[in-house]
């Protein structure tokens, strides 16, 4: 039942994308794929992004599909050279405050306009969930992203159940079909 009561934001997310259905969608930290092989009937070309090479073992080889065995550092200079356009991205590699900024950062100029950025880790339950294993201090960089929200350029808000899905949507505007190309 733990299992079940931690993990409740892969079904969210799921439910999230069979509606947005992405056309890229990028997961940085995918330990077993189990969140990311349950997004591919949904998007139409999915990047999950892992040090660990193990991790890619478990993803479900489709045409969709593509593996980055590397820091999401190194996927970010990648995309830089090579930009796309992402839709739908999950952060939840490292949970330190430094890096889900780094992340958010380093890709946030390639989210589509209304894209979804997702960080997972933001609401701990307690202080035992707050060791670098589970949340770190993720939920720290939702306070510094919070702060810098006068550009307008994005919003946040954070679903208060352990161990916590924050949800930002890059914008201009509010309503997408206004937002100029």
């Amino acid at each position: 039942m733990r299992n079940l009561v931690l993990n409740w934001h892969e079904d969210f997310i799921v439910h999230l994308a069979s509606l947005v259905r992405p056309k890229v969608y990028v997961e940085l930290g995918l330990y077993h794929c189990a969140l990311f092989n349950r997004i591919i009937p949904f998007a139409e070309k999915l990047i999950g992004v892992d040090i660990s090479a193990e991790s890619g073992s478990y993803m479900q080889q489709s045409s969709k599909t593509r593996f980055f065995k590397g820091t999401t550092q190194d996927f970010a200079k990648e995309v830089m050279s090579n930009p796309l356009k992402i839709d739908m991205l999950f952060i939840d590699a490292d949970h330190s405050k430094e890096a889900v900024l780094q992340d958010f950062k380093d890709f946030f100029p390639f989210v589509a306009p209304h894209g979804l950025i997702l960080l997972h880790d933001t609401h701990p339950g307690n202080e035992q969930m707050m060791q670098p294993e589970w949340c770190g201090t993720a939920y720290l960089a939702v306070e510094e992203l919070l702060r810098e929200t006068g550009s307008s350029s994005y919003e946040l808000m954070t679903i208060p159940l352990s161990p916590g899905l924050t949800i930002c949507r890059k914008r201009q505007v509010q309503l997408a079909w206004q937002e100029k190309a």
